[in-house]
């Protein structure tokens, strides 16, 4: 079939877009300029009001009469020496200090007031509009971030009314001059003002009080723990462990012990038990050391006579006549000087744990001591079944001890006292055995407040013995890290006795404290290791 061409159809014309009307795009040009104007007109205001602003500031500044007097601290004002609370005094002459914001408010243009913290303790400071003094340095004293650290200088002066929230309460720093020192955050995890009161018993977080203040638990303040310790009962804890602490190394050299620092990484777990810490050092296993026990022992075979250390000791837990005489008196010296050198410290713990002033010391300055049996006695007249102590099989429970102190604070007003001669069958393989009765031990514990803080015993000291022992406990005397302690003993040793005591516990339970976490500063337990 031959190609064909074939005639096409004309296209209908299409039909043009409607053209705007004349006016309509007269109004639109008009609109379009209307708004570019008003937008021009609207910059240059904002921009002559800035300008305005600007100007006004730095008139101000300029005319600030105190801009030399507040702000970052200069070079010359932090050579100037300052003072401590303690050494506040009403008086003419200015004083500088470094201290805590710990509460900040304007009450007027011409009048703000600070609350400063140091060391847990409170003064108020008052900034007033006077020559040189400016509306502006009060405006930036009331507006300090809560807990910045600043540097004041001042008068000292005596309030007409005592400030009642203040520690320091008849005196107040009347500014003149303030720099920042150390600026903190707007937004604190919790404000120490809130953990200034006794953790609450719940652990459920976002709790508040009838007063709608925050209820900060026990977690939380330990999450934050150096806030929490810028509060004053905190500071007075502290305080008081430091001075246990004092006061057991003051006696303890007096005596003429020697102090010694023991390893805190050993080769074996030689105390036995699974209660250890096992590492990794360098290509082999170690672990931490149970207790400075046995290394004591091996300084007392090398001819120290007598020593002491103060230092932690780890373990893996969820949770002798002369000697006896000898610390009966050192933990009576340590809690009767205490009480006496650390009296205000005392007071300020027990505005939150009244406990804290109450604990019961014998009145003769004598420890109580009793028998581990004379012990078993007393709770089996309290109607307590004591079958197992009586057939030596178990030691005191936790229950049982703490029931045994109510007993003994009852019966011989004290909440200190001893138990001596142990059962054999419940202490360790170095403890010697009472040569009259081979049932019990030279052994002992110190208990306050019906809780044990010091476990001790007079030590065996043959070879032949201390082989035996370990045998009866299970313990194996080849063992890998038995051999340098033995051999020590092998080479002759005196007769000798120890002890060991819990400074975290003989501060929890002479305050009265509801948590030896609060006794501790920073706190180690299954489940925290920071901060």
């Amino acid at each position: 079939m031959a190609d064909s061409e074939l005639p096409t159809r004309a296209k209908p014309e299409e039909t043009p877009a409607a053209a705007p009307a004349e006016g309509e795009t007269k109004n639109a040009s008009k609109n379009a300029l209307k708004k570019a104007a008003k937008d021009k007109a609207k910059a240059e205001k904002a921009a002559a009001r800035a300008a305005q602003e600007k100007a006004q500031a730095a008139a101000q500044e300029a005319n600030d009469t105190a801009k030399e007097l507040y702000g970052a601290l200069p070079e010359t004002e932090a050579a100037v020496p300052t003072i401590r609370f303690n050494q506040l005094a009403e008086g003419e002459a200015e004083v500088s200090l470094v201290a805590r914001v710990d509460n900040a408010r304007v009450q007027s243009a011409k009048l703000a007031f600070l609350m400063l913290r140091q060391q847990g303790q409170k003064v108020q400071a008052v900034i007033a509009l006077n020559e040189p003094i400016s509306r502006q340095m009060i405006k930036y004293t009331g507006g300090l971030n809560v807990n910045s650290i600043v540097r004041v200088t001042g008068i000292i002066k005596k309030p007409e009314i005592p400030i009642s929230s203040a520690t320091i309460q008849n005196l107040e720093i009347h500014i003149r001059k303030i720099y920042m020192i150390s600026e903190a955050a707007q937004m604190l995890p919790m404000q120490v003002k809130d953990a200034e009161r006794p953790p609450p018993d719940s652990s459920e977080e976002g709790q508040l009080d009838a007063d709608g203040a925050p209820i900060v638990t026990l977690k939380t303040r330990l999450d934050n723990r150096v806030i929490d310790l810028q509060t004053e009962t905190s500071q007075a804890i502290t305080w008081i462990s430091s001075g246990v602490t004092e006061l057991f190394a003051e006696y303890m050299i007096k005596s003429g012990a020697r102090w010694i620092f023991t390893p805190k990484l050993v080769g074996a777990a030689t105390e036995g038990g699974s209660n250890v810490f096992e590492i990794k050092y360098f290509k082999r296993n170690g672990y931490l050391a149970q207790s400075p026990q046995l290394y004591k022992q091996m300084c007392i075979a090398g001819d120290m006579e007598s020593v002491f250390e103060i230092a932690p000791v780890f373990r893996a837990e969820d949770s002798n006549t002369h000697l006896l005489e000898f610390a009966e008196d050192l933990l009576v010296f340590i809690l009767t000087q205490v009480k006496e050198r650390y009296a205000s410290q005392i007071a300020t713990i027990q505005k939150s744990y009244p406990k804290a002033g109450d604990f019961k010391l014998p009145k003769d300055g004598k420890a109580l001591r009793l028998d581990y049996m004379d012990g078993v006695a007393l709770l089996k007249e309290a109607g307590v079944d004591m079958s197992e102590q009586e057939r030596f099989e178990n030691d005191f429970s936790t229950a049982m001890e703490k029931q045994l102190g109510l007993i003994i604070r009852e019966k011989y007003d004290t909440d200190f006292y001893v138990l001596d001669k142990f059962p054999m069958a419940v202490r360790p393989f170095y403890t010697k055995a009472d040569p009259k009765d081979a049932r019990f031990s030279n052994s002992y514990d110190f208990f306050m407040r019906g809780e044990e803080i010091m476990s001790g015993a007079q030590r065996i000291n043959n070879i032949d013995e201390l082989e035996a022992s370990m045998r009866s406990k299970g313990l194996d005397p080849t063992q890998e890290g038995f051999e340098d302690y033995l051999n020590a003993f092998r080479q002759g040793c005196p007769p000798h006795a120890g002890g060991g005591l819990g400074l975290n516990r003989i501060v929890m339970f002479f305050l009265g404290l509801p948590n030896v976490r609060l006794a501790s500063l920073f706190p180690r337990d299954p489940q925290r290791l920071r901060p």
